[in-house]
């Protein structure tokens, strides 16, 4: 991702900042239920969106001619380290700016209008981009990325406290959903790896975001530890209707949860200097 930093070096100031500054045609509708046309209800549409990147002689291309996810779905980007995944979703959470932008347009919630974000970076209204992602979006870092001096509880609420959001009863239930309610007293360093990335989970869906994005959740765990938590964090999403966004290089345990893929081919062009990367669905 854009901003990634070790736990130990996070404070509540940069998360803060991170939070701030931290798909048919779209249709009109009343509400979150399906559409009785039969029509997806897009959260996302991107049109002919690029982001090239260059570094000691050696540029990288991401290429996005279409990209359409509907309210409630479940994506998952599949690939190897370094072929544009972390590229992709910092694109789609709005912490990074495209090089080239032909469309780009995110509906913030059911009932809402969709939001052209094109023109935002156009016009460089960064804070309107954060407010939408502070707001509309959760985020699973593949560290966790929790504050080591803050609480379970505290962690989880984060979100909420940001938002000026009451928190208790929704944190007191998430931790039971996600079974760390006993760790709630707990600091971070006082779990598992696994215990902490449930933590993550809970405060990336604590404000009831309409879509959450999870960079490699669970690549720190253990393959039996790995295929539970991401069961469990599908299950929830499920249970909140949440759009979920997954990119990961664990084929297996994407498969049985029957996400659906994006389209994902890494080429090199003959000149050797140019890795590109074209991502659709």
């Amino acid at each position: 991702m854009a901003v990634r930093y070790p736990e130990t070096q996070y404070s509540l100031s940069r998360w803060k900042c991170c939070l701030k500054l931290t798909v048919s045609s779209f249709s009109h509708e009343r509400s979150g239920a399906p559409n009785p046309t039969g029509n997806r209800i897009l959260i996302y549409h991107l049109r002919d969106v690029v982001k090239t990147r260059e570094a000691e002689g050696v540029a990288f291309r991401l290429r996005v001619p279409s990209l359409q996810i509907a309210m409630g779905e479940k994506v998952a980007l599949i690939g190897e380290s370094g072929s544009g995944k972390s590229t992709l979703l910092d694109m789609l959470s709005m912490t990074l700016k495209p090089s080239e932008i032909g469309s780009f347009r995110f509906r913030p919630g059911p009932g809402t209008e969709p939001v052209d974000i094109s023109e935002h970076w156009r016009k460089n209204r960064l804070n309107r981009l954060g407010d939408l992602r502070r707001q509309r979006i959760g985020y699973v870092m593949q560290t966790g990325g929790l504050l080591p001096y803050l609480t379970v509880r505290e962690n989880i609420g984060l979100s909420r406290r940001l938002l000026n959001m009451p928190g208790d009863e929704i944190i007191e239930e998430l931790a039971g959903n996600l079974g760390i309610r006993r760790h709630l007293d707990k600091l971070p360093h006082l779990l598992s790896v696994g215990e902490r990335q449930r933590v993550a989970i809970g405060r990336a869906l604590a404000h009831r975001p309409s879509i959450v994005i999870a960079d490699e959740p669970t690549a720190s765990l253990d393959p039996i530890a790995a295929e539970k938590i991401m069961s469990l964090f599908i299950e929830l999403v499920d249970e909140l209707n949440i759009t979920v966004i997954i990119a990961s290089h664990a084929w297996r345990h994407i498969n049985r949860l029957g996400l659906r893929h994006l389209s994902h081919v890494t080429q090199r062009e003959e000149n050797g200097h140019t890795t590109e990367t074209v991502v659709s669905g």
